[in-house]
């Protein structure tokens, strides 16, 4: 199980990269055009979709990794047992914030969704990005699960 979650936000973490350098192409491509008084239209629009999915499909396998920044100068003062219950109840409070996210991100999505809500320029539905952020979100609470387990074996630290 650990194995597939590491793969589920490796292959986001993948997403995020190729998005992240089509964010890039886009807006080098556009500054040039700009430069010849042709810049693309909606830009603006693309760039903030994908930078919700750039955000979002990189978060679980940062946390992953521990890749995110990790205060924990008071929490090492505490015993290993104390610690261990800590990293704990953070865990669980997080995976319950991350499913409670993606369920309201869900419903968010569907009602997106049957308003017919696009964006002004392109005229791109917002509901199929607030899908997917709302799938990111399950997954980091799944990469949340694995490292309880690892807290509970005692893998984590």
């Amino acid at each position: 199980m650990l194995r597939f979650i590491f793969r589920l936000s490796q292959g986001g973490n993948q997403v995020a990269g190729v998005t992240l350098t089509l964010v890039m192409g886009l807006t080098v491509v556009d500054v040039f055009l700009r430069v010849l008084g042709k810049p693309l239209v909606g830009v603006f629009e693309l760039v903030a979709f994908f930078g919700a999915v750039v955000i979002g499909f990189s978060i679980p396998f940062t946390s992953w990794v521990r890749g995110h920044i990790y205060v924990d100068f008071l929490i090492m003062k505490f015993s290993k047992g104390a610690r261990k219950g800590i990293h704990l109840f953070t865990r669980l409070l997080g995976m319950g914030l991350f499913i409670l996210i993606g369920w309201n991100l869900f419903k968010m999505a569907g009602d997106l969704h049957r308003s017919g809500e696009v964006s002004p320029t392109l005229h791109v539905p917002f509901y199929p990005v607030v899908y997917a952020i709302g799938v990111v979100c399950l997954i980091q609470a799944l990469v949340l699960i694995a490292d309880t387990v690892k807290v509970a074996k005692e893998r984590y630290e």
